[in-house]
């Protein structure tokens, strides 16, 4: 069994105290191994005096070889529950042991019975997260086969569809998506190797969202994400068979930024108003520009709408709780982390994501915007 450095620095720590104790001969910390008979053997793991000699051969008794125990030795066992982890054995001048002494050594053996199972404990998950980056490697390099194979069948199919403009954006839209996860590939491994740069926003200790792989590092227009978007929405919807929304007259808002983060954050959306609302019921996305006095720009606000049913006044705060989820989606998959994500997203934008019901009250002129339903409504600076 191995022993980090960490606590065999802490080891060393306890057992030096007791350079004060001339009625001490020796401490020695042992811990328990597996034996092949099935009863557990113990290993020598640290002791004091620095000076002290310790045989390889017989650990329980370093000093004569196999001989009886010294009448002034004893054993407190570093056990946790029914569970053995180890052994302090103390060779003393004299029996009994002063009540000071006594206590001292048990609150030792206490302590190094606690670290020795955080050590455990620590390195099961470090062999466990060891484990599992193995299979998210495996796992990540066997995915790049079949997209790079989905790429040329998509480019095959796009030279046979030349003249075809209807189904030419269907193709397209077919490798959009699939770069699309081609860069969240990229952001994995880059995470794995640690080769991209600190997960800290520049000048401050808040951590970024996204993988490195996946943010702007200039401001980008917004259109060229939001349309792709809007036409997998689109598409969903027929598949569906529900109304879809589109912004009025299919303009797409003029903002630039972190476009890549605003896509996150209306997929997420998006994608939880094809889970969760009635089937057969609308969907949309709503754009509202703001303006200041003098006409320039200020904010823009990005809603998502549905037509119910309408999310229970008591839970309209806690789904924007990570791990929470409404009683809506309770009996389908998920993990209650899209709205949390989308909304410190917002905040990390200098913006806000918000509930609004019902979506009618967000424009009581627009016919579309159903009088029953949610509306997420996504405000940017």
């Amino acid at each position: 069994m191995q022993v980090s450095k960490r606590f065999l620095a802490l080891l060393d720590q306890q057992l030096a105290q007791f350079t004060d104790r001339p009625d001490l001969r020796a401490l020695v910390v042992y811990a328990a191994l597996p034996g092949d008979s099935g009863q557990p053997t113990l290993m020598a793991i640290g002791h004091w005096p620095a000076t002290l000699a310790l045989s390889g051969d017989d650990p329980l008794d370093a000093a004569s070889g196999g001989a009886p125990e010294p009448d002034t030795r004893r054993w407190l066992a570093l056990r946790d529950g029914t569970l053995l982890l180890g052994a302090l054995r103390v060779d003393a001048e004299q029996l009994p042991w002063p009540p000071a002494l006594e206590a001292r050594l048990e609150a030792t053996a206490r302590c190094l019975t606690q670290a020795l199972r955080l050590d455990q404990d620590q390195q099961q998950l470090g062999r466990e997260l060891a484990r599992r980056e193995d299979q998210l490697r495996l796992l990540v390099h066997q995915l790049r086969n079949p997209l790079a194979a989905l790429r040329t069948f998509g480019q095959l199919l796009r030279r046979r569809l030349d003249g075809d403009a209807a189904n030419l954006t269907l193709v397209d839209n077919l490798l959009h998506e699939q770069g699309q996860i081609n860069r969240y590939l990229e952001a994995i491994e880059a995470i794995d190797q640690n080769a991209a740069p600190s997960l800290a926003a520049p000048g401050g200790p808040t951590p970024l969202l996204l993988p490195p792989g996946l943010q702007g590092a200039e401001p980008q227009p917004l259109e060229t994400l939001l349309g792709p978007l809007l036409q997998r929405a689109a598409a969903t919807a027929s598949l569906q068979g529900r109304p879809w929304h589109g912004p009025t007259d299919g303009r797409l808002p003029t903002w630039r930024g972190d476009a890549n983060a605003v896509a996150e954050i209306l997929a997420n959306l998006l994608e939880n108003a094809f889970r969760y609302s009635r089937g057969g019921g609308a969907i949309g996305l709503l754009c509202q520009g703001e303006n200041g006095p003098n006409g320039t720009p200020q904010a823009l606000t990005l809603a998502v709408w549905d037509s119910g049913p309408e999310i229970p006044p008591d839970e309209r705060t806690r789904i924007f709780e990570r791990g929470q989820r409404g009683s809506t989606g309770a009996s389908r998959p998920g993990s209650g982390l899209g709205l949390a994500l989308a909304r410190e997203l917002a905040a990390q934008l200098g913006g806000s994501l918000e509930l609004q019901v019902p979506p009618a009250a967000l424009d009581p002129h627009n016919p579309d915007l159903p009088s029953n339903g949610n509306a997420f409504c996504l405000r940017l600076p």
